[in-house]
């Protein structure tokens, strides 16, 4: 048997083009979709309620998901089930365009979201497999945030304008259309990364729950991807609510705080060999916490505008890019011969973690204003640093113990 890393010959550029879109897919099928939220229950002849199943069902799917299609993608390859993920989710797309009835159209939501799930655990698998311990991973990782970052500034816009010239139908349509584009590029591009001995191997996940770089480093995602997600929920109601921003110039002023992230990721390798996994995160969450504490001010002293509210995220954007470009690597890196379970429950849950937590922050506290951002991400910065330090403690306490 070889433990040899499978070779992946794409340059980064050509590595993206190949998996940044299943990652944008999974998001955009939510985002694209919510501007019709509203008149579905109408057209459906269903309640409001029903309909936000389709919702939050798919969030659950798409979490929980990933914990069965992680394994299965350690025993039977990355590839795979990404293509059976992505055609289901196509199947699924255009079943849901069909549908005449709220009952199929929850069901055929939530298999999409399954479809979404299974392309995201092989992609992530796949990234790990190729660039552990690599600059390229870091970049990667980045990119595939700040991409993420712009779906829900652009996915709502493009799903309006769809439905004003198509009809919702078309909506799905465009979606099944786009996955197809992409698992045609995977069938003829996308080999197979598994390591060659991991069929072999049947390794139980149990180490993956008592390792305390996988929790301290999944929770540092949860902080940076949490903070972005209390970011979003509450800054419709800041900014057009109190700000008086319209619905444009609040899509241009919340695209800013993406494009900061892109910026920073172009600069990914140089502070990862810079810094290190565990240096990178630590300065990522005094970045949270730098960028709260302007937030807190600009509460404190000022009414929400740009400067009081954009300028401090994106502080918080740079520490965000810090963050998640390099946490996968420092919760996996035991992992390799489980790279697929342990993609799946580190991202099963941080989802858990940012789903539970950040809807707590912005329903229990004012969400018409930035305190659920400031307690996020303070609170979890917090977290986080003080795991970073146990952990240090911990490997020095392992340097100095004598050999037998």
């Amino acid at each position: 048997m070889t433990t040899t890393r499978p070779t992946w010959a794409y340059t980064v550029s050509a590595a993206l083009l190949l998996m940044a879109p299943f990652d944008i897919l999974a998001s955009l099928a939510m985002d694209i979709y919510l501007p019709v939220v509203p008149s579905m229950p109408g057209i459906l002849h269903t309640t409001p309620s029903v309909i936000q199943l389709t919702l939050s069902l798919y969030m659950v799917m798409l979490g929980v998901g990933q914990v069965i299609f992680g394994p299965i993608s350690d025993r039977i390859g990355r590839r795979p089930v990404l293509l059976a993920g992505a055609a289901l989710f196509i199947i699924a797309s255009l079943a849901a365009a069909l549908s005449s009835s709220a009952t199929a159209f929850v069901g055929f939501r939530l298999l999409q979201a399954v479809g979404a799930s299974a392309a995201l655990v092989a992609t992530f698998a796949t990234v790990r497999d190729v660039y552990a311990n690599r600059p390229e991973g870091a970049v990667i990782y980045g990119l595939f945030s700040s991409m993420l970052a712009f779906v829900p500034a652009l996915g709502p816009i493009a799903g309006a304008l769809i439905e004003m010239s198509f009809g919702w139908r078309a909506i799905f349509i465009t979606l099944a259309g786009l996955a197809f584009l992409a698992l045609l590029n995977a069938m003829l591009r996308w080999h197979e990364t598994r390591h060659q001995d991991q069929a072999k191997m049947r390794r139980p996940v149990w180490p993956i729950f008592v390792s305390p770089a996988f929790w301290v480093y999944t929770l540092g995602f949860s902080a940076a991807m949490g903070t972005f997600f209390t970011f979003f929920s509450t800054a419709p109601r800041v900014l057009i609510g109190r700000a008086g921003y319209s619905e444009i110039s609040f899509s241009v002023a919340f695209a800013t705080v993406a494009l900061v992230m892109v910026v920073t990721t172009r600069f990914a390798k140089s502070f990862v060999s810079k810094w290190s996994v565990a240096g990178c995160v630590a300065r990522g969450m005094a970045l949270l916490v730098c960028g709260s504490v302007f937030l807190m001010l600009g509460e404190y002293f000022g009414s929400p505008s740009f400067l009081s509210f954009i300028l401090p995220m994106w502080v918080i954007a740079v520490g965000l890019v810090f963050t998640v470009s390099v946490t996968a690597n420092g919760a996996l890196a035991e992992f390799d011969e489980i790279a697929g379970s342990a993609v799946a429950f580190y991202f099963c849950i941080q989802s858990l973690i940012v789903s539970i937590f950040g809807t707590l922050a912005v329903t229990t506290l004012n969400g018409d204003t930035a305190w659920p951002v400031i307690c996020y991400a303070t609170a979890m910065a917090a977290l986080v640093l003080i795991g970073l330090v146990l952990l240090r403690s911990r490997k020095t306490l392992g340097n100095r113990s004598p050999t037998a």
